[in-house]
């Protein structure tokens, strides 16, 4: 096991991260931009480095100075958490080739997967069910794109393979508007991802967003931990998420979850990753694989008992899983609602120092958080302050439970979203499961 473990990330994941580690009597390195000295999970590690100035660019974004980190405090491996430089295959090879171990996937694979034309075409290979599509990046001869469109069938979307979090792509439901789109789109792609490859799929119409958690370690062993759905999103970014899926039997769960963990094997994945799909009229839609933590991991913990950032560990330590398939049982239901510092009806960011905090409690209840009385949300970074997690021994008991955590939930000085989490989990249709991935947006009249 590692000795010493640079943390290079912020707020909730990074506190995370840090309980494992004190968990595993694994000593810690927070770095921090000039703007988080006051985090909470800074005031705990056992060592601390600056790493630049307030904005990302310069801190949590700056390779250099995170290895520098490693480097003047004897570290031995990096955890990169989720966001900033996560799924930076460039970054995983330079800690790698820095002599340090990097708490994730290989760098092949992180490019492997980080690429959506290649990625469908590995779990195309894998027997991954996926959306109709082009079967590649699209060339310039329109009569080509034309013909491609034609035989998928109208709707469809043109994506950038290099995308991500809702950007770079678009939608054509006509012939007519087809070049266009796909040349706005291939803009888009190189100004944004700096890669202006794009390919097409079936644009489905009101699917749910189904993912699957699996763990793979470099033993030839993977499993999956069933799945989570995180249909409630807001232009592409998810607000609340729940494990199980309403709706999925055991018999399909262990179907696409075993192909899911097989496709892991393929490929070599080491370590936490998940299996995005889109899910429609009983099937499912392979749409990325993301080669980190995710934010919603919490759920899948709650209802199979597994500490994903400790296998995450014992993983990048070349240890054995410490589970096999078999011994994976879900057992009852969890949901998992995103608290931000934003108003929630203009969605707008507000930053500003939290006067009274108060968390909810009660059992089957937990809060990652990282905020405290007097702690200031600065400006520079996601708007996410929380994670409200519950669980229950039945779907309509875990709604409960969350009804009643929101209401308890006190915190003042700024505005967060919780308004618009409670109107959530008082919608009908919601509460009867099985929303679409549009269904917020148009109750939002978005």
């Amino acid at each position: 096991m590692f000795e010493k473990i640079v943390i290079a990330n912020r707020g909730e994941i990074a506190l995370r991260i840090l309980r494992t580690c004190k968990e595993l009597g694994i000593q810690t390195v927070a770095v921090h931009s000039e703007a988080d000295q006051d985090l909470k999970h800074v005031r705990l590690a056992d060592e601390t480095v600056c790493i630049g100035p307030a904005a990302s660019a310069g801190s949590y974004l700056n390779i250099p100075a995170l290895i520098s980190a490693a480097e003047v405090t004897d570290a031995v491996a990096i955890h990169p958490g989720y966001g900033f430089l996560a799924e930076n295959a460039d970054f995983a090879e330079r800690i790698e080739q820095s002599g340090f171990t990097f708490i994730g996937p290989k760098p092949e694979t992180i490019r492997l997967m980080g690429d959506k034309v290649s990625a469908i075409k590995a779990m195309r290979e894998s027997g991954v069910p996926c959306v109709p599509g082009s079967d590649g990046p699209l060339g310039n001869d329109e009569d080509t794109n034309k013909r491609i469109a034609n035989d998928i069938g109208y709707p469809i979307i043109i994506k950038a393979a290099a995308g991500g979090g809702g950007r770079g792509m678009r939608v054509v439901h006509s012939e007519a508007n087809l070049a266009n789109a796909i040349s706005l789109t291939t803009a888009e792609a190189q100004a944004a991802f700096g890669s202006g490859v794009v390919y097409m799929e079936k644009y489905l119409e009101n699917p749910r967003h189904v993912e699957i958690q699996i763990l793979s370690d470099q033993h030839g062993n993977a499993i999956h931990l069933g799945e989570r759905d995180c249909s409630m999103q807001r232009r592409h970014q998810k607000v609340c998420e729940e494990a199980p899926a309403p709706g999925i039997s055991p018999e399909l769960r262990a179907k696409i979850g075993g192909r899911c963990a097989e496709a892991s094997r393929k490929i070599g994945y080491r370590g936490a990753g998940t299996f995005e799909f889109l899910y429609e009229n009983g099937e499912f839609y392979f749409i990325e694989m993301n080669t980190r933590i995710q934010v919603e991991h919490p759920v899948t913990e709650m209802i199979t008992g597994v500490d994903l950032i400790k296998e995450q560990i014992r993983i990048a330590a070349n240890l054995p899983l410490s589970y096999q398939q078999d011994d994976i049982k879900i057992r009852g239901h969890a949901f998992e609602c995103r608290i931000n510092a934003e108003d929630p009806e203009s969605f707008m960011p507000s930053p500003g120092t939290i006067s009274q905090f108060h968390a909810p409690g009660g059992l089957g209840v937990r809060v990652d958080s990282h905020i405290y009385n007097g702690y200031r949300v600065p400006p520079y970074y996601d708007s996410m302050i929380g994670k409200l997690i519950v669980h229950g021994d039945t779907r309509e008991i875990a709604m409960a439970r969350m009804r009643t955590a929101l209401s308890e939930c006190v915190i003042e000085g700024i505005k967060t979203n919780i308004p618009l989490q409670q109107s959530i989990f008082n919608d009908a249709a919601f509460a009867a499961g099985g929303t679409n991935i549009h269904y917020l947006e148009k109750k939002l009249g978005i």
